[in-house]
Formats: structure tokens, C-alpha cells, sequence
């Protein structure tokens, strides 16, 4: 679905993704897209989701709730320029494998705050620019994150 900007609505509820390892930019620059329902996306092989919700600068809603990708490695730019979403719910991802989550929220400027508390982090070596200009920066544990937060772009 990349590069899909007049694309106003998108019910991918039935895909069946299990045997998927790679979901890079799939959803990227629809940015016509108001709202998207992956939450019952169960893909077990899933490594990498580089840019996967990349430049939906119209997203208010993501629901995420029951996404399973225990395998997933790289989170690079996944939530990149979703300026208009305010809430986001990740309190059930996975992180375990994560090795890279660069700008991940970068400009998020409407999402304020955000709980990723139940993250595991201990495998990440890349956070370079993890929230920048991401308001919701102040609410998390900026110890546990040391290595991202804000950057000059």
C-alpha cells in the first residue's frame, strides 16, 4: 500500500500474515488515511517493520492492541511524521529482539504522552533521534532511553 495518498480507507482485518517477514513501508505515505485497524495482525516470522506507519501525517486513530511480531529486530521510523495521532497504545509489543529503533517517533508532535514501560530494550544499539520533536518525550523514562530522545535534524 505504499505511496498510497488518495487511499482514504483500508480494512486489512482479514489478512492473514503469519508467514510474513517483512512488512517495510507498508503502509508508508497514505497519507489520506484517517484511521487503521492492524490489531489483530498475529505474523510470528515478522522481523522488520522499518517505516511501516512512515508519513500518515492524517492517522488520529492506530490500533495496535493485539499486534504479535515476537521476532521483530528493526522498528526504525515506524510511527515517522505521524503528526495528527495523539494516542497510542503499545503497552502489548513485543520488544524482546529489537536491535534498532532510530527515529521511531520522530516528529510525533501531537502524541503527548506515551507508556513504554513494558518495552525491552536490552538488545537496541540504534535510538539515534527516537523522539524527536515527540512531545510525549517527557513522559517516558528518559534513564531507561538515554540513548535516543531529541536530536538536531
Amino acid at each position: 500500500f505504499e505511496d498510497c495518498g488518495s487511499l482514504t480507507s483500508l480494512d486489512v482485518s482479514n489478512f492473514d500474515t503469519s508467514k510474513v517477514t517483512n512488512m517495510i513501508s507498508m503502509f508508508a505515505y497514505c497519507s489520506s488515511l484517517t484511521s487503521l485497524d492492524v490489531s489483530n495482525f498475529n505474523a510470528p516470522e515478522l522481523t522488520n517493520i522499518t517505516d511501516m506507519f512512515s508519513e500518515l501525517t492524517n492517522l488520529e486513530t492506530l490500533n495496535l492492541s493485539n499486534f504479535n511480531a515476537p521476532k521483530i529486530t528493526n522498528m526504525d521510523g515506524m510511527f515517522k511524521d505521524l503528526s495528527k495521532l495523539s494516542k497510542l497504545d503499545l503497552t502489548n509489543f513485543n520488544t524482546v529482539n529489537v536491535t534498532s529503533m532510530s527515529e521511531m517517533f520522530n516528529n510525533c508532535s501531537s502524541l503527548t504522552n506515551l507508556d513504554l514501560s513494558s518495552f525491552d530494550i536490552s538488545r537496541v544499539t540504534n535510538m539515534v533521534c527516537m523522539f524527536s520533536d515527540c512531545p510525549a518525550w517527557n513522559t517516558v523514562d528518559q534513564k531507561k532511553f538515554s540513548a535516543g530522545g531529541i536530536c538536531a535534524m
